[in-house]
């Protein structure tokens, strides 16, 4: 049972590391702000997904698990609220005003 709670933890928290990378290779690669808000954005979102549902196993009682699931919750929540935010910012000052 650890051996397959070990390689579940592995493999988990190995994707979600592969969607920090390829929002970080989004948010370089593309060429305008909105484009690379939504790229980072989406990825963060499930690469911390899935590194937080890689460590709920290795949690030591409901608080940590509970910890871990907010944690997720706040970053969902702040990111939908600040990406739409710094995209208008910047749609306003490519225009000038």
């Amino acid at each position: 049972m650890t051996l397959l709670v070990d390689v579940f933890t592995v493999l988990t928290v190995a994707a979600g590391i592969v969607f920090f990378v390829a929002g970080t290779a989004g948010l370089i690669r593309f060429p305008d702000t909105s484009s690379r808000l939504h790229a980072l954005t989406k990825a963060d979102h499930l690469g911390l997904g899935l590194v937080v549902l890689g460590l709920l196993p290795r949690a030591e009682s409901l608080g940590g698990v509970l910890r871990l699931v907010a944690i997720w919750g706040l970053v969902l929540a702040s990111s939908a609220a600040a990406g739409p935010m710094l995209a208008r910012l910047a749609r306003r000052g490519a225009r000038g005003g």
